[in-house]
């Protein structure tokens, strides 16, 4: 589809990747970006004698357009989880409450609620995920049956999948669709064996790819992986020669000096999920450390059963509120640079290089945001606007490879939302009479 969107704000960057907001219009063909700017140089994109029929031109109405947001780090599917287990630390919630119930899913059920969980990133202004869950062929085809775009991450563990089926996957889901990708990952250090992860690090070497894995996330876990191995989880897992083509690390709030020289030296990217750190009291990820070692960061929402909300907006408020308190500095990190972590930062962890920005070439994964609300009013600082006072309330269409999966408060993906929920309803109902 052929779409113009004109009498726009555009959040575009420079060459030193700083944001601007120019007036203008966005040109989408099929499902990249052809032209932006402000009219006057279209002769650029349409040559003499020639037109685009445009299926649909939208008047913006002096709103903006911006890049999508990347959710670097979620597992979609435990949205049958939501507010289920709260309350407790970490190893009670994921083994007394959680593990139990995962335990029952089975993968038509998570398909389902992969859906519920796209929707609600559809509201938030988000156009791309980094999923790493149970049955992952059916986070890939929910993805692909909606429209939404999702790199997947193996969760290998001691109790579940194998690396031949890590490499299986690999391959069948990085030859789906341009939607979806794969990548190897591993749950964490202290559920897999050495034996586990020096296979793993071996197929990613094979593979030339990259390797993602949750990681220094509370102090107990990095306590009693020195106990096991004289060594950080990241130390441990760099001597197996795990990061030899890149990846990264989810959480990792309890670092030391030689974690971030190991991240630095393999280009490594962190992500961070401040709503679900600060619910289950695990601690603050040390955001500055890694801005200032210029070590790549994006930003994750976590699963739907830890955080227990899909959204954007309230993880870049948190980002940039407990860095600061964690700091004891109100400038230690900026708005523009939050908000540069939720967009490139997470589209550079996840290699959508092609979706990191809007400009000619790039994919159209587009949404606008309703600047004609009392959050965003006075338009003094659109980006500080964003990140300190917008919410979900602001997203007034999600666009995804050049569809519109969201407008208005409606879904374009295929599915009725009512059906949806009765399923997700009917998923923890079915868990909870046995």
């Amino acid at each position: 589809m052929n779409i113009r969107f004109y009498n726009a704000r555009v959040l575009v960057q420079d060459q030193n990747q700083k944001f601007q907001v120019i007036n203008g219009e966005v040109w989408v063909e099929g499902n990249k970006i052809i032209y932006v700017g402000d009219g006057s140089d279209t002769d650029k994109v349409i040559k003499k004698n020639e037109i685009i029929i445009w299926q649909r031109e939208v008047d913006v109405k002096k709103n903006l357009l911006m890049p999508g947001f990347k959710n670097a780090h979620t597992h979609t599917a435990m949205t049958f989880l939501r507010s289920y287990a709260d309350d407790v630390p970490l190893q009670v919630w994921l083994n007394d409450h959680i593990f139990p119930k995962e335990a029952m899913l089975k993968e038509e059920e998570a398909y389902y609620l992969n859906i519920l969980g796209i929707m609600e990133y559809l509201t938030s202004g988000i156009t791309s995920g980094f999923d790493m869950y149970l049955y992952p062929y059916a986070t890939a085809k929910a993805a692909v049956d909606t429209g939404f775009r999702t790199v997947i991450t193996s969760g290998l563990n001691n109790f579940s999948s194998s690396i031949e089926e890590v490499e299986e996957q690999c391959h069948k889901i990085n030859e789906m669709s341009d939607l979806v990708s794969f990548v190897p990952g591993f749950h964490a250090e202290y559920t897999c064996s050495k034996e586990l992860l020096t296979d793993l690090a071996n197929l990613a070497n094979k593979l030339h790819l990259p390797v993602w894995t949750h990681n220094s996330e509370t102090a107990l876990e990095v306590k009693e992986c020195k106990e096991r191995w004289g060594m950080s989880p990241t130390k441990f897992t760099d001597s197996l020669g795990m990061y030899e083509y890149g990846g990264g690390g989810y959480h990792c709030i309890w670092m030391d000096d030689t974690d971030y020289e190991i991240f630095k030296k393999h280009n490594m990217s962190m992500i961070t999920c401040p709503a679900s750190n600060a619910k289950l009291n695990d601690g603050v990820a040390p955001l500055k450390k890694f801005f200032d070692e210029g070590i790549n960061v994006g930003i994750g929402t976590d699963g739907p059963s830890s955080n227990n909300c899909l959204d954007m907006f309230r993880e870049m408020f948190l980002a940039s509120g407990l860095s600061k308190l964690k700091e004891k500095d109100a400038n230690s990190i900026s708005a523009e640079d939050i908000l540069r972590m939720a967009i490139s930062g997470g589209a550079k962890a996840m290699c959508l290089d092609d979706c990191d920005s809007i400009a000619v070439g790039k994919k159209a994964d587009i949404i606008m945001i309703d600047l004609q609300q009392p959050n965003m009013q006075p338009i003094n600082n659109i980006v500080k606007n964003i990140v300190y006072s917008g919410s979900k309330v602001n997203v007034k269409m999600t666009m995804v490879d050049g569809n519109i999966l969201y407008e208005d408060y409606k879904f374009n993906i295929g599915f009725d939302p009512i059906e949806i929920y009765e399923k997700a309803n009917r998923i923890i109902g079915r868990m909870d009479k046995k």
